[in-house]
């Protein structure tokens, strides 16, 4: 079983802040941290390895720094890692980035299941891994919250719904994204995070994985970020204090006044 797995660096959601001058979002003394969701892909990702047997190879396009999130992923269970990184690749949206994606994973060759998390959470828009698939012309399910089976070219799953769940059988190859009630990631043990020092991450330039200049980076972006900012807050602003039962009253008198 041949399993890639998509995932991003992200800054710490707890650090996030906006640049007033710039207003985009301020990196610089931002610790950065695997996406949480893709942890939960990995993870599923090295169960049915462990399962199935096989080979997990996790992939990420970012700066040279991006390659921590790979080691992280090696010491938690995946074989090798490949960073896609070159300067062209910036500023790329979701079109972008899922193009450029794709032609990482066919540089690295055959697969049977690529694996996403549903999201990355500086962006949330949940674009890359349907348009990932895409580009790799296999089909996919998302928001996968259990697998149910691997076996015979097929892998059945179970996609979370607002109202329960859809139980979906997909031909392999083919690609998932999962939400957190997949699994439990696994914390990585002294002897994976020995093996993950030790490994050689492949690195591919723009030029090895043959993409074309028009189709990466802002070049190959047909949305692009303006202006990020934080809304100012607006109208009255009342906090009661006191006990529970003072703060009730308050608030009740306060409706009451507005009916």
């Amino acid at each position: 079983m041949k399993i890639i797995v998509c995932v991003k660096q992200v800054p710490d959601a707890k650090d996030v802040r906006l640049d007033p001058k710039t207003n985009t979002l301020a990196r610089e003394g931002v610790e950065s941290i695997m996406n949480p969701y893709d942890r939960h892909a990995l993870e599923e990702a090295v169960a049915i390895k462990e399962q199935l047997g096989g080979a997990v190879t996790v992939l990420t396009m970012g700066p040279p720094q991006a390659e921590a999130v790979l080691r992280e992923a090696i010491a938690c269970g995946a074989d090798e890692g490949v960073l896609v990184s070159d300067r062209a690749f910036a500023g790329a949206d979701t079109w972008a980035t899922s193009y450029t994606l794709a032609k990482a994973i066919e540089a690295i060759g055959p697969f049977d299941l690529v694996l996403c998390g549903k999201q990355a959470i500086d962006g949330d828009t949940a674009q890359v891994g349907p348009g990932l698939a895409h580009r790799l012309q296999v089909p996919y399910a998302t928001c996968i919250q259990k697998t149910r089976t691997v076996g015979d070219g097929v892998i059945e799953v179970e996609r979370m719904m607002d109202d329960g769940f859809d139980v979906v059988r997909l031909p392999l190859p083919a690609l998932m994204t999962v939400v957190k009630d997949i699994n439990q990631p696994r914390v990585a043990s002294l002897k994976g995070k020995m093996k993950a020092k030790k490994a050689a991450i492949k690195c591919f330039s723009a030029s090895d994985i043959g993409a074309d200049p028009q189709c990466i980076g802002l070049a190959g972006s047909p949305t692009q970020v303006v202006r990020v900012f934080a809304p100012e807050p607006k109208g009255n602003r009342k906090i009661f204090t006191g006990s529970v039962e003072e703060q009730v009253d308050q608030l009740v008198a306060c409706l009451k006044a507005h009916l």
